[in-house]
């Protein structure tokens, strides 16, 4: 199982948010490069980056940071870099894909142009990623603050049809609040979309990670961290270890 520690940014620093929400966020690092190169130095192979900048909408310095941020991270020699956050275009995924980054998440798009997510999958293959966040079982969008009717398990099941081969779940109600994940919820996901799903959302120990990988990797590809890893709940050593 692959474990993707994860460096959420806003404006250039490395933050967590609880529950998605932009209002209760902890900045951990102004130089996320480093964090990047503290990660492979310890084991990770892989990080996952989120640009809650474009995600939220806000101004063209915050992004424009965020960009340089993630120049500097695919710059660290020996790191696969998996990135998305207001990824809507295909212009968007080529200029992640120019700075570097080896797989690229699409949220809010695969709601709003499903004919773009279409696209991407087509043009990116294996390094595009459907990037599904829900709330009691409910779809939300455009960083995770707008809902709707749309049932996760509905969109779900359209992703292999639309050409998507990977997919990161992220239960909302656990995210950044450290309350432990629900095995059964994966598996559940993982047989609604036919193939695996990288978890995201409430790891908070490594019983966390191990009770992830005991589902194999037919079920769990991958799992996110973030928070619990900042904050010295979990150690990077131990989580890896965990992965089996």
């Amino acid at each position: 199982m692959i474990l993707f520690p994860a460096i959420d940014l806003v404006g250039g620093r490395v933050v967590r948010l609880a529950n998605g929400d932009r209002s209760r966020m902890d900045v951990y690092s102004d130089s996320p490069a480093s964090v990047a190169r503290d990660f492979l130095v310890r084991g990770a192979s892989w990080v996952h980056v989120v640009d809650l900048s474009s995600a939220l909408g806000e101004d063209d310095a915050a992004r424009e940071a965020n960009a340089q941020a993630i120049r500097a991270i695919c710059q660290v020699e020996g790191l696969s870099v998996d990135a998305g956050g207001g990824v809507r275009s295909l212009e968007a995924m080529r200029r992640l894909a120019g700075l570097g980054v080896r797989r690229i998440a699409i949220g809010t798009a695969l709601v709003r142009d499903p004919a773009f997510a279409r696209q991407a999958a087509r043009e990116f293959g294996d390094m595009a990623v459907a990037d599904v966040a829900a709330k009691d079982g409910v779809v939300r969008v455009n960083g995770w603050r707008e809902g709707g009717s749309l049932a996760a398990d509905d969109l779900v099941s359209s992703l292999a049809e639309m050409g998507f081969r990977h997919l990161v779940f992220t239960d909302i109600a656990r995210d950044g609040m450290q309350t432990g994940v629900d095995p059964a919820a994966y598996r559940h996901i993982a047989e609604v979309a036919g193939f695996p799903v990288v978890a995201s959302g409430g790891i908070a120990s490594a019983d966390d990670v191990r009770a992830l990988a005991a589902l194999g990797p037919q079920v769990v590809e991958g799992c996110i961290t973030g928070r619990a890893l900042y904050e010295g709940a979990l150690t990077l050593e131990d989580a890896l270890a965990a992965c089996g």
